[in-house]
């Protein structure tokens, strides 16, 4: 067993000295940085005027064209932000659902993913055949049986309507058992010749292995549970439920919007965004090396 466990170590050391080095090969200048660096400037300038436009006077929003660097800054959207609205009640929900459907897809994508990699039953491939084809029905599609569903089950107008789409996907599904079909199976096999059960070969052997899998599957729940819009605003009308997307779509009124109010609201949104992608960003790259998602 520690034989198993040693070879383990080693393999997670492995991975991440190659994670490590990887961001110093890419210091190197190439064409392709003159490439990127157009693209990554075209990709940035919408979160700079977001940004920007946050601290910008309510009568320059409005105008048109509106300026791209505001006459001078002001705090009025973040005052009215955080004195006038529920805003970190929102950003509370936001955090508890979010926060759930992460811990809820690395525990049974994981464990789902790996009974497809590894596991042999009856049905194995028309069942993970199955789960991708859920991928290609519009969601708009099931919206209402999902709410009929829903509403019989007394899960409207509160988190739990926000939280339960999310408990697993099949995308997260996808992508732990691409990841499980890289992995070699030596390594389980050893650890099953020295008294290791299938529990503890895959706690203890397969999921260290797993952690850039797992960091990409969590920026990934992050991104969809942070960020979903449509179904909260048919599943819940309590504002003391609301997420974070919906109260900031709430802003917007029929005759007249504070745009400093929502772009300070968008702010609020996207940064811890930004902040977790930053610090999962190597994980998030050994992943797509080491899996290639390949089928």
């Amino acid at each position: 067993m520690a034989t198993v466990l040693d070879e383990v170590s080693q393999a997670s050391a492995q991975i991440a000295r190659e994670t490590a080095q990887r961001p110093g090969k890419r210091t190197r200048m190439s064409g392709w940085h003159f490439v990127l660096l157009p693209i990554a400037i075209l990709f940035l300038v919408p979160f700079l005027q977001m940004a920007l436009a946050s601290f910008s006077p309510a009568k320059e929003l409005v105008a048109f064209p509106p300026p791209f660097i505001p006459s001078h800054f002001t705090l009025d959207g973040y005052a009215k932000l955080f004195g006038q609205t529920d805003i970190l009640l929102w950003l509370g929900n936001t955090v508890i659902v979010s926060a759930t459907a992460i811990v809820s897809n690395l525990v049974l994508c994981s464990l789902a993913g790996y009974g497809f990699a590894r596991l042999r039953f009856k049905g194995r491939s028309f069942g993970f055949l199955m789960i991708l084809a859920t991928i290609m029905i519009p969601t708009q599609l099931l919206m209402i049986p999902t709410y009929i569903l829903f509403a019989k089950l007394g899960l409207l107008n509160g988190l739990g309507a926000a939280i339960v789409p999310w408990l697993a996907t099949a995308f997260g599904i996808f992508l732990m058992r691409q990841f499980f079909l890289t992995l070699p199976a030596e390594l389980e096999e050893a650890g099953a010749i020295d008294g290791c059960n299938r529990w503890q070969i895959f706690f203890r052997i397969v999921l260290p292995l797993a952690r850039p899998a797992l960091a990409t599957l969590a920026i990934f729940t992050l991104l969809g549970a942070w960020n979903d819009l449509v179904w909260p605003l048919i599943a819940i009308n309590n504002t003391s439920s609301f997420t974070l997307q919906l109260g900031i779509a709430n802003f917007q009124g029929a005759h007249q919007t504070d745009w400093s109010l929502i772009m300070a609201g968008n702010v609020i949104a996207t940064l811890p965004l930004i902040l977790f992608f930053l610090f999962a960003q190597r994980q998030f790259i050994a992943t797509m090396t080491f899996s290639g998602l390949k089928g």
